[in-house]
């Protein structure tokens, strides 16, 4: 595998002797001061270039870089259900190489910088052929602390976890375990990826960052807080499924009314006994079909 430095020797010269490309940042997690090093951390290089259109007319330019195991475009993809309808300022090449280094390379004109270009407040300058940016301020995890919510944003989140967790349960009554898997790990699963994050934000008074996935949760809480968060994760066995639905809907509700209590927010607790009931409801009621079905098959 190619080391570091040799990553962005390359990087670097690939920019120098191309006179389309005037500047070269480098963002994310191989800038922030807190985030361990390993041998996956990606590349995530910004070349601001005068010519965008003559770097995309023909990819090929983009094999200096290494011996690719898959290269992505997305800016030349239209996945199902994500059509883009907004005009395309830059250009990616999303870049694994065989060798395990990866390159996220985006590509940004100039001209745009003054009306669309944001920096990330992780970010470092590695070339400034024209002195486009200046000096900026050190890399630091500003922009990706966890914010806290307003009132309403708190109560939608709430409702939202509640109307949506019962879709579960009809999966499992009517035996669609894609339906209920499906439900419970992406909106109910978002809804309290979020309660969770939020609550860290209140034990640190809003001053880290969640990380994708909530991967900094367990750097700030005891390990059984983790497990118990982790044995909401099940696997297709309807039982599993079940427990996982009532522990992720008791974790819920407890962090959820903690942490309305602790900023005076409104908490609709009837929303949650109306919810857990009848979820209990539904598999009482699955439960005793099953045990009547047993029944008559032994007779």
């Amino acid at each position: 595998m190619r080391g570091e430095q040799e990553m962005f020797e390359l990087i670097l010269n690939v920019a120098r002797r191309d006179e389309r490309i005037r500047a070269v940042i480098l963002n994310g997690s191989r800038v922030n001061p807190n985030a361990p090093k390993d041998d996956f951390q990606d590349y995530d290089i910004v070349y601001f270039v005068n010519e965008i259109e003559s770097l995309t007319e023909n990819h090929g330019w983009i094999d200096v870089f290494g011996e690719r195991a898959i290269l992505q475009m997305p800016d030349l993809m239209r996945l199902p259900g994500n059509e883009e309808t907004s005009e395309k300022i830059t250009f990616a090449y999303l870049m694994l190489f065989k060798d395990g280094n990866r390159i996220d390379l985006t590509l940004f004109p100039v001209k745009k910088i003054k009306t669309h270009f944001v920096l990330d407040s992780l970010s470092v300058i590695l070339l400034d052929k024209d002195n486009l940016f200046g000096a900026i301020p050190p890399p630091s995890e500003a922009d990706y602390l966890i914010r806290k919510p307003t009132e309403n944003e708190f109560r939608d989140v709430c409702n939202e976890f509640w109307w949506v967790l019962p879709y579960v349960a009809k999966g499992l009554a009517r035996g669609d375990i894609f339906y209920a898997k499906d439900a419970l790990e992406t909106t109910v699963r978002k809804m309290f990826m979020k309660m969770l994050e939020w609550e860290l934000g209140a034990r640190t008074d809003f001053s880290v960052s969640f990380g994708k996935s909530g991967k900094h949760l367990k750097h700030y809480v005891f390990s059984n807080y983790i497990d118990n968060i982790l044995m909401t994760y099940p696997d297709s066995e309807p039982e599993n499924i079940w427990n996982a639905v009532f522990r992720m809907a008791k974790l819920f509700e407890k962090v959820s009314r903690r942490f309305a209590n602790e900023f005076g927010f409104e908490y609709h607790a009837e929303e949650s006994e109306n919810v857990v009931k009848y979820l209990e409801n539904i598999k009482n009621k699955g439960e005793n079909q099953s045990e009547n079905q047993l029944k008559v098959s032994q007779i």
